[in-house]
This record gives structure tokens, sequence and C-alpha cells, in this order.
């Protein structure tokens, strides 16, 4: 851990051994209630002080370090092969050999573990930035291949917003243990440690707007898909990721074995978001990503509202959602006092294209400080040295050039609230007619033409999640129903042979962050999806 993260009270660090920087402050404010009142009103919302924020700011830790430290908590896999290049160059014919640490440079091969050591190997584990077609477009891909077996599967992984692929750390291991399986995980264009392009729209109305931001990420992620000849996977995206993850299976039909949205953004429709020119949505729960403590929703308590029936399987019916909208149209439910509108400058903020991100960098010195407001009860639940890698490596990344940030404002109206909702066209995936080269576009009347026979599509939530559940129940709901539709007319042999399916899952004891919250069941989950997409190609 770099030297700069250390506190900068050495009697308090002295005192508190190793502890880190955030842990000492959130044990000041714990022990001492009024601790915020003496040094000031935004000590409880920002943790970190701001000698500790200096420090941080002028040690400006790369990138490529902070992930290192990050990947570095994989079992097994103390020196991960984290390549040095990132941001705004994109791999070169003679790479840098400047190092990101004190023992290892950027010239990184990929690294084994072997059976002896590795009780689930042998395993490559492998890091590197692929170029894209253009001016600076790359993607950062991190892989776990099994090795001296055959692989015919594939597993392709999408972080959140201001994310990277380096949160999946308690995930690459686990997913991997899977026989036949390669793991993959992308930084979405713009976004990590892919390189950063300027994001610019030439469309000019709202429809095309959205539609243009939502392909800048997945074009590329189809020329990924392209480049590594990869000719069908299972997409798993969390967050924006998910968002992203529908768009791209909508776009580019034909490629997917089975499609996993964690916790996803933009199903449920809000008329804010969809009608108004600058929108004023009512308060949603995005405010907890922020405010929640991750220690209290992952260790010490589980939520109350929802039997325990309803946690293990298909048919889980967060918070009695289902019984609730019965209730409602009966007449017999109370209806929730309404909700605060979003602050007005908040809003302005938003469409003005100017990002969380922006403040961070604008601030210099005071960013490390800004973006422990989150870190601090995003990672909670850890250790405190694990919490400070995941802190350094979120700052390393939302301290750099902006660029698909920008996209979120046409994609997403303030309070996470879609502007082209995917309740509208989430039953289309897994349903749309192809041409023999896979695309979307014929002459041909569709009755002549090859229709995709179903995905099968799981809806992952955590138990304390923010993000509204009941947009993956109505998903679910209109998916099956759009597959007893298509089946009503279908002859026998195409009933048989459909794999469309859809299911939402809850993931006890976590929270938007299903992958890491609840790291263990999640893993245990997704090996269990892996394992049906591999039966449903042997029996294919």
């Amino acid at each position: 851990m770099s030297t700069a993260t250390a506190n900068g009270n050495d009697d308090d660090l002295r005192s508190r051994g190793q502890q880190s920087p955030l842990a000492s402050q959130r044990a000041k404010q714990s022990s001492a209630p009024t601790e915020a009142n003496r040094t000031g009103r935004f000590t409880g919302y920002f943790p970190l002080g701001y000698k500790e924020g200096f420090s941080q700011w002028w040690a400006n830790v790369p990138s490529a370090k902070a992930e290192h430290a990050v990947m570095s908590y994989i079992p097994y896999l103390k020196q991960p092969p984290t390549h040095t290049q990132t941001g705004k160059t994109v791999p070169s014919e003679t790479p840098s050999t400047s190092s990101f640490s004190e023992t290892s440079g950027d010239k990184v091969s990929a690294v084994q573990t072997h059976s002896n050591s590795d009780p689930y190997g042998p395993r490559q584990w492998h890091s590197k930035l692929v170029k894209l077609s253009g001016k600076n477009r790359a993607l950062n891909e991190f892989s776990v291949e099994r090795i001296d077996e055959e692989i015919d599967q594939n597993l392709v992984m999408l972080h959140g917003y201001g994310a990277g692929l380096g949160f999946f750390y308690k995930n690459f291991e686990g997913l991997s243990r899977v026989k036949g399986w390669k793991v993959y995980a992308l930084d979405l264009l713009g976004m990590g440690r892919s390189s950063r392009p300027p994001f610019k729209l030439n469309a000019k109305d709202r429809q095309q707007s959205i539609t243009e931001a939502e392909n800048w990420f997945i074009d590329a992620l189809e020329e990924w898909r392209v480049q590594k000849k990869i000719d069908r996977f299972t997409l798993l995206g969390h967050s924006l990721g998910g968002y992203m993850a529908v768009a791209y299976a909508l776009k580019y039909p034909g490629h997917l074995n089975k499609l996993v949205l964690a916790s996803p953004v933009g199903i449920p429709e809000d008329p804010y978001a969809v009608n108004a020119e600058m929108p004023e949505p009512q308060d949603s729960t995005l405010a907890n990503e922020f405010t929640q403590d991750q220690q209290v929703d992952v260790k010490d308590s589980s939520n109350p509202q929802i039997p325990e029936s309803t946690k293990t399987g298909d048919n889980n019916n967060f918070l009695n959602a289902r019984s609730k909208a019965q209730q409602a149209s009966n007449g017999s439910d109370k209806t929730p006092p309404p909700r605060k509108p979003l602050p007005i400058w908040l809003t302005y903020l938003w469409d003005a294209n100017i990002s969380p991100f922006s403040l961070v960098r604008w601030s210099g010195p005071l960013g490390p400080r800004f973006v422990s407001g989150w870190t601090s009860r995003r990672f909670s639940h850890l250790g405190p040295e694990e919490a400070q890698a995941l802190h350094t490596y979120a700052y390393s990344l939302f301290k750099q050039r902006g660029s698909g940030e920008y996209a979120l404002a046409y994609i997403l109206a303030p309070g996470a609230f879609a502007r082209s909702p995917l309740i509208r066209r989430i039953q289309g995936v897994g349903r749309q007619y192809l041409q023999p080269d896979g695309s979307i576009t014929s002459s041909v009347e569709s009755a002549g033409r090859k229709r995709e026979n179903g995905v099968p599509i799981v809806l992952m939530y955590g138990e304390n999640d923010w993000m509204d559940i009941a947009g993956g129940y109505a998903a679910e709901q209109k998916l099956k129903e759009e597959k007893a539709k298509i089946l009503s007319t279908a002859t026998a042999e195409e009933r048989k042979s459909d794999n469309g399916s859809a299911k939402v899952m809850v993931i006890k004891k976590a929270g938007h962050h299903v992958y890491l919250d609840g790291w263990e069941e999640f893993n245990e989950v997704m090996r269990e999806e892996m394992e049906d997409v591999s039966r449903r190609r042997k029996q294919a």
C-alpha cells in the first residue's frame, strides 16, 4: 500500500496499528458523536481528514497500481498481471517499461496457478488493453482461463456507472471454478481503465440521442466480441452494465446464451424521466447509495420485511410486491407519503452534464476527501486495508479524464430513472428475427426469416437493494407474457427448442452491489447458472 495513504496523525497511527485513515475516522465518529460539530458539519459525510486527503492527492497513485492492489486480494494470485497502459493511451508496439510497483513492470505476461497450490486450477490470469478501431478506443480486459481443458463457454462481466472491473475481485476466483468456462471482465469504453475518447453526440432529437449514447458503449462491446472470435457467450451486467447488456442483446441478437442482470438500472418507467425536458423526478432511493452504511446492510441486519420463503428461488416476492399491488387495486393498501423532489441544483448539474467525477477532478486536493464520503460507507463491511485499497482504486478512476460518464445524462434522468425505460423493450430480448449473417435488418418478410428461440434471463437483486426490485418483477412478467404469445402459434418443434425464461432472485444481506456485498451466495448462484448453460448446450 502506498505510504501516501498513511494517516497524517502519527500518534493516532501508532495507536491504531494497521488501521486505515477511513477506518480511524469512522471510529472517531462512533466513539464521539459530537466530533462533527467540533471539526466541521461535513465531517460525517466526508470522513477522510484534510491532511490525509492532500497526501493521497499528492501521491497521485496510478490507476494500474491501484487496480493491482485490489486484485492482490484474489486467492492464489498475490501478484496479478495488471498492465500499466490506461486512460488516454492505447496499446503500442513498444510498451512502456515504467513500473506501477517496486517489483513489477509493464511487460507482464499471464500468470498461471498450478493444481498443487490452486485446488481449482490450473488457471491462467491475464490483463490486457484490447485496441479497437478508430482513434483512442480500447477496452481494459481481465480474464481467467482454465488450462488443459476444452473451453466452450464464455462469461463476460460489465461493471456499473463510474466503477471498474476491479470491483469484481471477489468473483473471479469463484466463477472460474466452473469447468469449460473462460471468464472475462471488461471496463466499459470511457470508464475504468479503458481508453477515454471524447464523448460526442450528433443526434438532434431525444430518442436519437438516447440510442446514440447507448451505441457508444455497446458497439465497442460488439467489436471486442468480433475481435475475440466469440460466437456466443453469457453476459452479466451490474447496474448501468445491466442496462447496457439489455441494449446489446436488442441491437446484436443471436450471440447470448444467457443474460444475467444484477440490480440493473433503468427498468421501471417514471413519467418525469420520460416526458420532462428538465426532469425533476421523485426522489428515488439512489441517495441511499451514498448514505447507507454497508456495515448495517451486510453484517448486522437482514430486511425483516422479507419472509425467508421469498429469498431462495424463482418465485421471490420482494417486499410482498405482488400482494401489495393486489391490495392497492382493491383500495385496501395505504398510499405511501409523497417523496420530496430532487434538489433543483442537483437536477441542474445533471442536465448540464456535470458529473460527480467532474467535481472530484475540479476539487483538486479535496478530491480524495469527497470520494471518501462514498467509499467509507460503501466498503464499511470490509477490513480496513481492503477498504483502503478499494478507496484508492475508486479515486484513481474518478480523477481520470471525463469520457463515458457524459453519456449518462442522455440515458438516465436524475434519480436513476431511464429516459427510455427497459420495461418498454426488454420483452424483445431473445425474440428478434435474424438474417443468416446475424443482422436484424432484412427486406425479407418476417415469416421467411429465422427468429431467436429465446434467451434465459436472470434478474438478481440485493435484499437491501435501493434499486426498484418491483421493476424486476414487472420485467419477468412481461418476458413470460411475450413467450406465451409467441408459443401460442408455434409448432411442437419450436416449443421444444424454446429457451426463453425469466426469473427474479434475491441475494440475502446484500445491497445494490450484490456481487460484492453477498459475494459468496452470488458466486454460488452464478455457478449454478453457468452449469445450466453448459447442460443446455449438451442437450442441444
